[in-house]
């Protein structure tokens, strides 16, 4: 078994700078020919967050302490996670003419999109940063430890990716059905409106929602400054350790029948 890991990364480490390509490719095309550029990474959560205030925090009365940065805090991670799983997705099947061709490791398209995910999210944290500034928001000390989550959400993210981008290759209709779900996804999350509004039977259902224990824990160390604490950060280890080992799993096993279906 320790040899099989051993070789498995040796080959991950041989193919390394092919992997930082296809993020750089990926960065490139989402902003080829747009003037702002990656500066879109820091301006579109800002616009959202602008939308968002305006609707939840003046016309519903959501009377939430620092709303803006509430909504960031959750909306970061959980847009961390929708973007790079939705883009994976179709991984495999975009690069089909590539794979024809020559020999690379499968499982570096789907791990790209999470990685490229991984930078954009970078630069969407300027954006939170800055808002904490202007609205003279005390950065918390907690703040340190927010790759903590982080790192859990990029496991979850990594092994759902891993998941949809081999099932998308044997059945199409998963690409459509998984934006719907996404959509769902969002409003059965605590993002934009506090959880306390739920009732008990609803919030006994969300324990069993990933992204709620990622969400929260992100929000306690942004906005609250507590650590969520050692259950917490089982659960969320577990969880995000779990998604990532089944996803290699079925990513293994099912890759060398792509070539079949793309």
């Amino acid at each position: 078994m320790l040899s099989g890991i051993q070789e498995r990364l040796n080959v991950f480490l041989k193919y390394k700078n092919l992997l930082l390509n296809l993020v750089s490719r990926d960065i490139k095309v989402r902003y080829r020919r747009s003037v702002l550029g990656l500066l879109w990474t820091v301006l579109n959560p800002l616009l959202m967050m602008i939308v968002i205030t305006i609707v939840f925090s003046t016309l519903f009365n959501q009377n939430i302490p620092n709303f803006p940065i509430y909504y960031l805090s959750g909306s970061l991670i959980f847009s961390f996670n929708s973007e790079t799983t939705s883009n994976a997705l179709y991984s495999i099947i975009g690069n089909s003419s590539l794979m024809k061709k020559v020999y690379i490791p499968k499982y570096l398209f789907p791990l790209a999109k999470v990685v490229s995910g991984l930078v954009n999210l970078g630069f969407s944290l300027i954006a939170m940063f800055a808002v904490m500034i202007v609205l003279n928001v005390e950065f918390q000390p907690t703040l340190l430890l927010l790759p903590i989550p982080v790192f859990f959400t990029f496991l979850f993210s990594t092994g759902l990716g891993m998941i949809l981008a081999a099932a998308t290759v044997f059945f199409r209709d998963i690409a459509h059905f998984y934006g719907v779900f996404v959509l769902a996804w969002t409003y059965f999350t605590p993002i934009f409106y506090p959880e306390t509004i739920l009732p008990p039977t609803v919030m006994s259902i969300m324990k069993f929602n990933p992204m709620y224990h990622f969400v929260s824990y992100s929000r306690q160390l942004v906005l609250f400054g507590t650590f969520p604490g050692l259950r917490e950060t089982f659960i969320c280890f577990i969880i995000g350790a779990s998604f990532f080992v089944v996803g290699l799993y079925v990513f293994y096993k099912k890759q060398d029948r792509f070539v079949l279906y793309i």
